[in-house]
Protein backbone atom coordinates (compact mmCIF):
# COMPACT_ATOMS: atom_id res chain seq x y z
CA UNK A 1 0.00 0.00 0.00
CA UNK A 2 2.71 2.61 -0.89
CA UNK A 3 2.43 6.41 -1.50
CA UNK A 4 3.36 6.54 -5.15
CA UNK A 5 5.93 9.73 -5.50
CA UNK A 6 4.37 12.57 -8.35
CA UNK A 7 6.14 12.07 -11.47
CA UNK A 8 5.86 13.89 -15.16
CA UNK A 9 3.61 11.39 -16.79
CA UNK A 10 6.56 11.32 -19.70
CA UNK A 11 9.47 9.42 -20.00
CA UNK A 12 13.21 10.14 -19.94
CA UNK A 13 15.05 11.98 -23.02
CA UNK A 14 15.77 9.27 -24.85
CA UNK A 15 14.02 7.60 -27.97
CA UNK A 16 10.48 8.80 -29.65
CA UNK A 17 7.86 6.66 -30.04
CA UNK A 18 9.11 3.13 -31.42
CA UNK A 19 7.09 -0.01 -31.76
CA UNK A 20 9.08 -1.33 -28.85
CA UNK A 21 10.41 1.13 -26.24
CA UNK A 22 13.68 1.21 -24.73
CA UNK A 23 13.95 -0.51 -21.27
CA UNK A 24 14.98 2.87 -19.65
CA UNK A 25 12.34 4.76 -21.34
CA UNK A 26 9.71 4.77 -18.50
CA UNK A 27 6.25 6.34 -18.54
CA UNK A 28 4.77 7.34 -15.60
CA UNK A 29 0.74 7.23 -16.25
CA UNK A 30 -1.66 8.63 -13.23
CA UNK A 31 -5.63 8.31 -12.87
CA UNK A 32 -8.04 9.43 -10.88
CA UNK A 33 -10.03 6.77 -8.26
CA UNK A 34 -12.75 6.66 -5.96
CA UNK A 35 -11.20 5.45 -2.31
CA UNK A 36 -13.42 2.48 -3.03
CA UNK A 37 -11.69 1.56 -5.85
CA UNK A 38 -8.17 2.26 -4.34
CA UNK A 39 -9.41 -0.30 -1.95
CA UNK A 40 -9.73 -3.06 -4.71
CA UNK A 41 -6.82 -2.15 -6.75
CA UNK A 42 -4.44 -2.60 -3.04
CA UNK A 43 -6.64 -5.55 -1.91
CA UNK A 44 -6.25 -6.88 1.66
CA UNK A 45 -2.38 -6.47 2.80
CA UNK A 46 -1.66 -4.63 -0.44
CA UNK A 47 -2.10 -8.15 -1.93
CA UNK A 48 -3.54 -7.01 -5.33
CA UNK A 49 -0.98 -3.82 -6.37
CA UNK A 50 2.13 -6.48 -5.20
CA UNK A 51 0.60 -9.20 -7.74
CA UNK A 52 -0.47 -6.14 -10.04
CA UNK A 53 3.96 -5.56 -9.93
CA UNK A 54 5.42 -9.07 -10.24
CA UNK A 55 2.94 -9.17 -12.95
CA UNK A 56 3.54 -6.08 -15.13
CA UNK A 57 6.84 -5.61 -13.72
CA UNK A 58 5.79 -1.86 -13.01
CA UNK A 59 5.77 0.19 -10.03
CA UNK A 60 2.31 1.03 -8.94
CA UNK A 61 1.16 2.89 -5.59
CA UNK A 62 -2.08 4.93 -4.92
CA UNK A 63 -2.00 8.45 -2.96
CA UNK A 64 -3.04 8.31 0.92
CA UNK A 65 -6.31 8.83 2.15
CA UNK A 66 -7.85 12.13 3.28
CA UNK A 67 -10.83 12.46 5.06
CA UNK A 68 -13.94 13.67 3.76
CA UNK A 69 -12.26 13.12 -0.15
CA UNK A 70 -13.46 10.49 -1.56
CA UNK A 71 -11.22 10.15 -4.63
CA UNK A 72 -7.45 9.32 -4.56
CA UNK A 73 -4.76 9.03 -7.34
CA UNK A 74 -3.50 5.85 -8.60
CA UNK A 75 0.18 5.90 -10.00
CA UNK A 76 1.53 3.63 -12.05
CA UNK A 77 5.20 3.84 -13.68
CA UNK A 78 7.40 1.09 -15.85
CA UNK A 79 7.49 0.36 -19.71
CA UNK A 80 4.19 1.10 -22.02
CA UNK A 81 3.54 -2.30 -22.32
CA UNK A 82 3.68 -2.87 -18.62
CA UNK A 83 1.65 0.10 -17.59
CA UNK A 84 -0.90 -0.56 -20.31
CA UNK A 85 -1.17 -4.15 -18.99
CA UNK A 86 -0.94 -2.98 -15.40
CA UNK A 87 -4.48 -0.79 -16.16
CA UNK A 88 -6.00 -3.62 -17.76
CA UNK A 89 -5.94 -5.79 -15.22
CA UNK A 90 -7.01 -3.05 -12.58
CA UNK A 91 -9.80 -2.95 -14.45
CA UNK A 92 -10.68 -6.54 -14.77
CA UNK A 93 -10.00 -6.15 -10.56
CA UNK A 94 -12.58 -3.58 -10.62
CA UNK A 95 -15.12 -5.33 -12.73
CA UNK A 96 -14.68 -8.56 -10.62
CA UNK A 97 -15.11 -6.95 -7.41
CA UNK A 98 -18.44 -5.47 -9.14
CA UNK A 99 -21.07 -8.25 -8.31
CA UNK A 100 -24.18 -6.00 -10.03
CA UNK A 101 -21.81 -5.99 -13.58
CA UNK A 102 -21.22 -9.12 -15.16
CA UNK A 103 -19.40 -7.66 -18.07
CA UNK A 104 -17.74 -11.31 -18.90
CA UNK A 105 -21.30 -12.94 -18.76
CA UNK A 106 -23.07 -10.08 -20.60
CA UNK A 107 -21.02 -8.64 -23.34
CA UNK A 108 -24.21 -5.48 -23.68
CA UNK A 109 -23.25 -4.87 -20.55
CA UNK A 110 -22.59 -0.82 -19.80
CA UNK A 111 -18.09 -1.18 -20.29
CA UNK A 112 -15.92 0.06 -17.39
CA UNK A 113 -13.63 3.11 -17.41
CA UNK A 114 -10.40 4.32 -16.24
CA UNK A 115 -9.69 8.30 -15.34
CA UNK A 116 -6.49 9.36 -16.66
CA UNK A 117 -4.58 12.61 -15.55
CA UNK A 118 -2.79 13.89 -18.38
CA UNK A 119 -0.65 17.26 -18.40
CA UNK A 120 -2.83 20.12 -20.39
CA UNK A 121 -0.15 20.80 -22.45
CA UNK A 122 0.03 17.22 -23.65
CA UNK A 123 -3.06 17.07 -24.25
CA UNK A 124 -2.61 17.92 -28.06
CA UNK A 125 -0.15 14.82 -28.15
CA UNK A 126 -3.47 12.66 -27.06
CA UNK A 127 -6.02 14.59 -29.28
CA UNK A 128 -3.82 15.66 -32.75
CA UNK A 129 -4.96 18.16 -34.84
CA UNK A 130 -9.19 18.45 -35.72
CA UNK A 131 -8.92 15.02 -33.40
CA UNK A 132 -7.75 12.73 -35.71
CA UNK A 133 -4.89 10.86 -33.21
CA UNK A 134 -7.62 10.58 -30.46
CA UNK A 135 -9.96 8.76 -33.17
CA UNK A 136 -7.00 6.32 -34.19
CA UNK A 137 -6.50 5.32 -30.92
CA UNK A 138 -10.46 4.88 -30.47
CA UNK A 139 -11.04 3.28 -34.05
CA UNK A 140 -7.70 0.72 -33.34
CA UNK A 141 -8.13 -0.15 -29.55
CA UNK A 142 -11.88 -0.31 -29.53
CA UNK A 143 -12.37 1.79 -26.28
CA UNK A 144 -13.87 5.53 -26.27
CA UNK A 145 -12.20 8.32 -25.00
CA UNK A 146 -13.53 11.39 -23.43
CA UNK A 147 -10.81 14.43 -23.00
CA UNK A 148 -12.08 16.95 -20.52
CA UNK A 149 -11.85 20.51 -21.95
CA UNK A 150 -11.54 21.42 -17.70
CA UNK A 151 -8.31 22.21 -15.53
CA UNK A 152 -8.85 19.97 -12.75
CA UNK A 153 -8.04 22.45 -9.43
CA UNK A 154 -4.71 23.66 -8.18
CA UNK A 155 -3.07 21.98 -11.21
CA UNK A 156 -2.16 21.98 -14.96
CA UNK A 157 -3.77 18.62 -16.00
CA UNK A 158 -7.31 17.51 -17.32
CA UNK A 159 -8.96 14.40 -17.30
CA UNK A 160 -9.14 11.69 -20.26
CA UNK A 161 -11.70 9.06 -19.52
CA UNK A 162 -11.14 5.45 -20.92
CA UNK A 163 -14.20 3.33 -21.22
CA UNK A 164 -14.36 -0.34 -22.83
CA UNK A 165 -13.63 -3.76 -21.79
CA UNK A 166 -10.20 -4.05 -20.04
CA UNK A 167 -8.30 -5.22 -22.93
CA UNK A 168 -9.77 -2.50 -25.00
CA UNK A 169 -8.57 0.17 -22.28
CA UNK A 170 -5.42 -2.00 -22.12
CA UNK A 171 -4.63 -0.78 -25.67
CA UNK A 172 -5.96 3.05 -25.63
CA UNK A 173 -3.29 3.23 -22.30
CA UNK A 174 -0.45 1.87 -24.54
CA UNK A 175 -1.35 3.94 -27.23
CA UNK A 176 -1.75 7.04 -24.98
CA UNK A 177 1.78 6.28 -23.53
CA UNK A 178 3.11 6.48 -26.60
CA UNK A 179 2.18 9.81 -27.45
CA UNK A 180 3.24 10.87 -23.88
CA UNK A 181 6.60 9.40 -24.35
CA UNK A 182 7.01 10.84 -27.88
CA UNK A 183 6.60 14.43 -26.64
CA UNK A 184 7.87 14.20 -23.11
CA UNK A 185 9.57 17.51 -22.98
CA UNK A 186 5.70 19.01 -23.38
CA UNK A 187 4.37 17.33 -19.97
CA UNK A 188 7.75 19.04 -18.18
CA UNK A 189 6.58 21.82 -15.15
CA UNK A 190 3.62 20.18 -15.08
CA UNK A 191 1.66 21.02 -11.82
CA UNK A 192 -0.60 17.57 -10.82
CA UNK A 193 -3.26 17.56 -9.45
CA UNK A 194 -4.12 16.28 -5.56
CA UNK A 195 -7.81 15.06 -4.57
CA UNK A 196 -9.10 17.79 -2.07
CA UNK A 197 -6.68 20.89 -3.12
CA UNK A 198 -9.66 23.24 -2.69
CA UNK A 199 -11.30 20.78 -5.09
CA UNK A 200 -15.29 21.79 -5.53
CA UNK A 201 -16.06 20.04 -8.65
CA UNK A 202 -19.58 19.75 -9.48
CA UNK A 203 -18.60 18.31 -12.93
CA UNK A 204 -16.80 21.76 -13.44
CA UNK A 205 -13.96 23.46 -12.84
CA UNK A 206 -13.22 26.01 -10.21
CA UNK A 207 -10.58 27.92 -10.69
CA UNK A 208 -7.78 25.79 -11.56
CA UNK A 209 -4.61 26.61 -10.59
CA UNK A 210 -1.22 25.48 -9.81
CA UNK A 211 -0.33 24.02 -7.14
CA UNK A 212 3.42 22.55 -7.45
CA UNK A 213 4.77 19.32 -6.37
CA UNK A 214 3.88 18.30 -3.34
CA UNK A 215 3.47 14.90 -2.08
CA UNK A 216 0.41 12.96 -2.38
CA UNK A 217 -2.13 13.78 -0.30
CA UNK A 218 -0.39 17.54 1.09
CA UNK A 219 -2.55 20.59 1.25
CA UNK A 220 -1.64 23.28 -1.22
CA UNK A 221 -0.25 26.55 0.28
CA UNK A 222 -2.61 29.46 1.27
CA UNK A 223 -4.50 31.06 -1.71
CA UNK A 224 -3.85 34.62 -0.52
CA UNK A 225 0.05 34.05 0.12
CA UNK A 226 2.44 36.26 -1.49
CA UNK A 227 5.99 35.97 -0.78
CA UNK A 228 7.21 38.67 0.71
CA UNK A 229 10.10 41.03 -1.18
CA UNK A 230 10.61 38.14 -3.90
CA UNK A 231 13.27 40.25 -5.40
CA UNK A 232 15.22 40.78 -2.39
CA UNK A 233 18.60 42.35 -3.77
CA UNK A 234 20.33 39.93 -0.75
CA UNK A 235 19.05 36.73 -1.74
CA UNK A 236 20.16 34.80 -5.19
CA UNK A 237 18.66 31.77 -5.49
CA UNK A 238 20.61 28.79 -7.02
CA UNK A 239 17.71 26.28 -7.14
CA UNK A 240 16.18 28.18 -10.35
CA UNK A 241 13.97 25.81 -12.19
CA UNK A 242 12.71 26.43 -15.98
CA UNK A 243 8.95 25.94 -16.57
CA UNK A 244 7.27 25.97 -20.16
CA UNK A 245 3.66 25.87 -20.13
CA UNK A 246 1.40 26.88 -23.52
CA UNK A 247 -1.44 29.57 -23.33
CA UNK A 248 -4.04 29.62 -26.55
CA UNK A 249 -3.23 32.47 -28.50
CA UNK A 250 -6.38 34.57 -28.06
CA UNK A 251 -5.92 34.52 -24.04
CA UNK A 252 -2.06 35.52 -24.39
CA UNK A 253 -3.60 39.28 -24.39
CA UNK A 254 -5.97 39.10 -21.20
CA UNK A 255 -3.05 37.55 -19.43
CA UNK A 256 -0.40 40.24 -20.57
CA UNK A 257 -3.30 42.89 -19.70
CA UNK A 258 -3.15 46.61 -21.21
CA UNK A 259 0.45 48.23 -21.66
CA UNK A 260 1.57 44.94 -19.93
CA UNK A 261 -0.09 45.59 -16.44
CA UNK A 262 -1.03 42.12 -15.36
CA UNK A 263 1.38 40.51 -15.99
CA UNK A 264 4.19 42.55 -14.45
CA UNK A 265 1.57 42.14 -11.45
CA UNK A 266 1.84 38.27 -12.16
CA UNK A 267 6.28 39.21 -12.07
CA UNK A 268 6.19 41.12 -9.12
CA UNK A 269 3.79 38.51 -6.59
CA UNK A 270 5.65 36.15 -7.30
CA UNK A 271 9.12 36.68 -8.01
CA UNK A 272 10.24 34.29 -11.42
CA UNK A 273 10.78 35.97 -14.41
CA UNK A 274 8.58 34.81 -17.52
CA UNK A 275 8.80 35.70 -20.78
CA UNK A 276 6.16 35.40 -23.79
CA UNK A 277 7.68 33.80 -27.30
CA UNK A 278 6.12 36.28 -29.91
CA UNK A 279 4.58 33.58 -32.32
CA UNK A 280 3.10 30.14 -31.27
CA UNK A 281 5.39 27.57 -31.30
CA UNK A 282 3.13 24.97 -33.42
CA UNK A 283 0.33 24.01 -35.80
CA UNK A 284 -1.79 24.35 -31.81
CA UNK A 285 -1.96 28.47 -32.17
CA UNK A 286 -1.00 28.36 -28.71
CA UNK A 287 1.99 30.37 -27.20
CA UNK A 288 4.81 29.20 -24.78
CA UNK A 289 5.20 31.06 -21.70
CA UNK A 290 8.98 30.41 -20.22
CA UNK A 291 8.92 30.52 -16.46
CA UNK A 292 12.06 31.11 -14.51
CA UNK A 293 12.48 30.85 -10.78
CA UNK A 294 12.67 28.94 -7.14
CA UNK A 295 10.17 26.15 -7.37
CA UNK A 296 7.98 28.01 -4.78
CA UNK A 297 8.07 31.24 -6.68
CA UNK A 298 7.01 29.52 -10.41
CA UNK A 299 4.48 27.85 -7.80
CA UNK A 300 2.83 31.13 -7.15
CA UNK A 301 3.80 32.63 -11.08
CA UNK A 302 1.41 29.44 -12.31
CA UNK A 303 -1.18 29.69 -9.95
CA UNK A 304 -1.45 33.67 -10.93
CA UNK A 305 -1.68 32.35 -14.56
CA UNK A 306 -3.79 29.75 -14.04
CA UNK A 307 -6.28 32.13 -12.30
CA UNK A 308 -6.02 35.18 -14.62
CA UNK A 309 -6.96 32.68 -17.60
CA UNK A 310 -9.93 30.66 -15.62
CA UNK A 311 -11.00 34.27 -14.76
CA UNK A 312 -11.19 35.37 -18.51
CA UNK A 313 -12.93 31.95 -19.53
CA UNK A 314 -15.87 32.79 -17.20
CA UNK A 315 -15.98 36.14 -18.10
CA UNK A 316 -16.44 35.18 -22.14
CA UNK A 317 -18.78 31.91 -20.78
CA UNK A 318 -21.50 34.84 -19.18
CA UNK A 319 -20.90 37.40 -21.97
CA UNK A 320 -22.02 34.34 -24.66
CA UNK A 321 -24.78 34.01 -22.34
CA UNK A 322 -25.37 37.51 -22.25
CA UNK A 323 -25.86 37.68 -26.12
CA UNK A 324 -27.73 34.73 -26.37
CA UNK A 325 -30.29 36.08 -24.14
CA UNK A 326 -30.69 39.20 -25.82
CA UNK A 327 -30.93 37.59 -29.18
CA UNK A 328 -33.56 35.24 -27.50
CA UNK A 329 -35.52 38.44 -26.43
Amino acid sequence: MSDAPAQHESGSPNQSRSPSPAGNEVLTLRALVSTKDAGVIIGKGGKNVADLRDQTGVKAGVSKVIPGVHERVLTVSGSVEGVAKAYGLIVSQLLSATPSSPVSANPSTPPSSIRLLISHNLMGSVIGRNGLKIKAIQDSSGARMIASKDILPQSTERIVEVQGTSESIGRAVEEIGRCLLEDWERGVGTVYFHPGSNDERTGRRTGHQGGGRRPNGDAPPPRGRTSPSPHSPTTSPTNLRTQNISIPSDMVGCIIGRNGTKITEIRRLSGSKISIAKEPHDETGERMFTIVGTPEANEKALFLLYNQLESEKERRVGREQLQQEELQE
